[in-house]
């Protein structure tokens, strides 16, 4: 029964308006007005048991809108990143779906399902082709979760890939029953150059996702492609700090070349892990 009630779930996502309701949602959670807004906040508390203790701000009312409270930030001692240069850490709060390597361009979704690499990254490249055999690891943010996204390493940007795309539910329930699932939504693909080679850092948006941000470009619009490329100087951001955040809960999805990291052995699927944890036990620098 349980596995029917998935299979209806999956199906009645391929025939939503699924961008029409994330503008709806998107409307609603940028609404300022007081009695709207708290309202939002207050119910979106009591569903998830939201714990605000380790926000900034402690107070629902104080925040703008309900994007300005899911993307609110933490108090500075909430999530202390190792500061170890050996060690690459979790760049976001969340839970561990799938990790591993990577086998000549295929990533592992779930049983019986896998996409490429280079359809997750948009393109069939050089710089793809660097990831065919190597590290990946999914991160499911579920809407309770702290929705900034930092990174895992000292980088320095490359160039990004804004891809429009379907916006499924990215839950487990829904890797279960669509195929290529990552490759489809809308997603913004981060390439770095860092200590341990190149590093993808992947913004999966999802159902009801009112948008993906990023420092150093702001709020990126549905349906445009972007591609941007950039000075090896231009943006570089330490470990640790903040590359961008989801409007509601999603995915992201971070990959290695060959042979430049080893999983923590505390990872494996269904693992909670917290921004700031150390998430590989090692890096090989070149």
């Amino acid at each position: 029964m349980n596995n029917l009630r998935s299979e209806w779930f999956a199906a009645l996502q391929r025939i939503l308006p699924q961008h029409t309701l994330s503008r709806i949602g998107s409307f609603l959670a940028e609404a300022k007005n007081p009695w709207l807004k708290n309202l939002l906040i207050n119910l979106f508390i009591r569903v998830y048991d939201i714990n605000l203790d380790e926000a900034k701000s402690a107070s629902p009312n104080e925040y703008q809108n309900f994007n300005d409270f899911f993307t609110r930030a933490l108090k500075e001692d909430a999530r202390p990143v190792n500061s170890n240069d050996a060690v690459i850490v979790c760049p976001v709060d969340g839970m561990v779906s799938q990790m591993g390597a990577i086998r000549e361009g295929n990533i592992f979704q779930a049983k019986g399902k896998y996409f490429s690499s280079s359809s997750l990254l948009g393109a069939d490249d050089e710089d793809s082709r660097r990831f065919l055999n190597g590290d990946f690891i999914t991160i499911y943010l579920s809407p309770k979760d702290y929705h900034r996204v930092h990174m895992p390493i000292d980088g320095e940007l490359l160039y990004t890939r804004y891809i429009p795309g379907k916006l499924f539910s990215v839950n487990l329930t829904t890797t279960k029953h669509i195929d290529g699932l990552f490759a489809k939504n809308e997603r913004l693909v981060c390439i770095f150059k860092t200590p341990a080679g190149l590093c993808a850092v992947v913004l999966v948006g999802a159902m009801m996702v009112a948008g993906i941000e990023s420092v150093w470009h702001g709020h990126y619009h549905p349906n445009t492609l972007v591609i941007n490329q950039f000075d090896s100087q231009n943006v570089r951001l330490k470990k640790g700090e903040e590359m961008g955040r989801f409007k509601f809960g999603s995915t992201v999805i971070v990959m290695f070349e060959p042979n430049k990291t080893a999983w923590s052995e505390k990872y494996m699927p269904g693992s909670t892990t917290h921004f700031g944890e150390i998430m590989t036990t090692h890096v090989q620098h070149q």
